[in-house]
């Protein structure tokens, strides 16, 4: 695999990605906490926008992947910045942003910041406002006591087996990118994919972002027997024909 090439934000830190040529409207992939560019739907994206002949970026937040940074001290906000600057400066026209899991809602963010940039938005299992939805509800007393004496909280984590660190500013700073409780003011087509035997992000989490969308052009599309990854072949199958659809391809 090639290596990936970087964008130099202006405190300096680097952002990996990889960027294929093509047309537009492109495509650019926003990965979930905690994964990296290098992921079974980020490749399958790749080679989509290679046999379709369009543009694509794919790449790694703030101490993700090959990107520099720690992962414990970054936030909602910081990340979405990421996808902003990606989206300005490697991304010509209109876009389709795929957002998996946070990328739901870095996905959003960017979009609220860039509606004319906008092509279609696609979530996979999206998960906006989990800090304040999915994550702080859970945390038993003992977890609540040490994140306020500490300011920091590690917890258990299926996809990584040291946990997750998380720390009060990454709660404090999402609670201020929150989006779901107020209409999301957004005119483009949505396509939201998600698993109803999602332990990670309840399926109800599609439906409710669904019901706030401004634009009338939403499609929730939920897999019976699908997870939180949706990485199977006919998953990845079915995204294909999702941007099929939302690219005109086939008409």
């Amino acid at each position: 695999m090639s290596m990936p090439a970087n964008l130099t934000r202006e405190d300096g830190a680097t952002i990996a990605y990889h960027r294929t040529a093509g047309s537009s409207p492109g495509i650019v992939f926003l990965v979930g906490f905690g994964s990296n560019m290098t992921g079974t739907k980020a490749l399958f994206l790749e080679d989509y926008c290679r046999r379709r002949g369009r543009a694509y970026v794919r790449f790694d937040y703030f101490g993700h992947g090959a990107s520099s940074g720690d992962a414990e001290l970054g936030t909602i906000g910081r990340w979405a910045q990421d996808a902003l600057a990606v989206l300005d400066s490697l991304t010509e026209g209109p876009q389709v942003l795929v957002g998996s899991s946070m990328g739901g809602w870095i996905m959003l963010l960017a979009a609220l910041a860039r509606p004319s940039r906008i092509h279609a938005l696609v979530g996979i299992a999206a998960a906006p406002d989990f800090t304040e939805d999915l994550i702080l509800p859970r945390l038993d007393p003992e977890q609540q006591q040490q994140l306020r004496d500490t300011g920091a909280v590690t917890l258990p984590s299926e996809y990584d087996p040291a946990g997750y660190t998380h720390r009060l500013a990454f709660f404090e700073d999402g609670r201020r990118r929150l989006v779901m409780r107020q209409p999301i003011d957004l005119a483009c087509p949505v396509r939201l994919l998600h698993g109803m035997s999602d332990t990670s992000v309840p399926f109800q989490t599609s439906l409710a972002l669904a019901e706030r969308l401004a634009t009338r052009d939403v499609v929730v599309t939920l897999i019976r027997d699908g997870d939180h990854r949706l990485s199977r072949d006919a998953d990845l199958e079915r995204l294909g024909r999702t941007l099929d659809e939302l690219l005109g391809i086939g008409d």
